[in-house]
């Protein structure tokens, strides 16, 4: 697994390559699991990231007021 240090970039392509993976049933059902959990915590990754760049423009938008 990756540090925190990870952009929305790089986790958006890590959640495409597993889903892709799922889709095209290129994996086996050992790994299937670590792979959703993967996939879990980099949607919780970017779900963070996209509400603290929400929060932020809110608030630089407010500060324009």
């Amino acid at each position: 697994m990756a540090g925190k240090g990870e952009s929305y970039n790089e986790a958006i392509e890590k959640l495409r390559k597993i889903v892709a993976e799922i889709e095209n049933n290129e994996l086996d059902v050992d790994v299937l699991s670590e792979k959703v959990k993967e996939a879990t915590r980099l949607i919780k990754l970017c779900k963070e990231k996209l509400f603290k760049a929400d929060e932020e423009v809110k608030k630089i938008l407010e500060e324009l007021e």
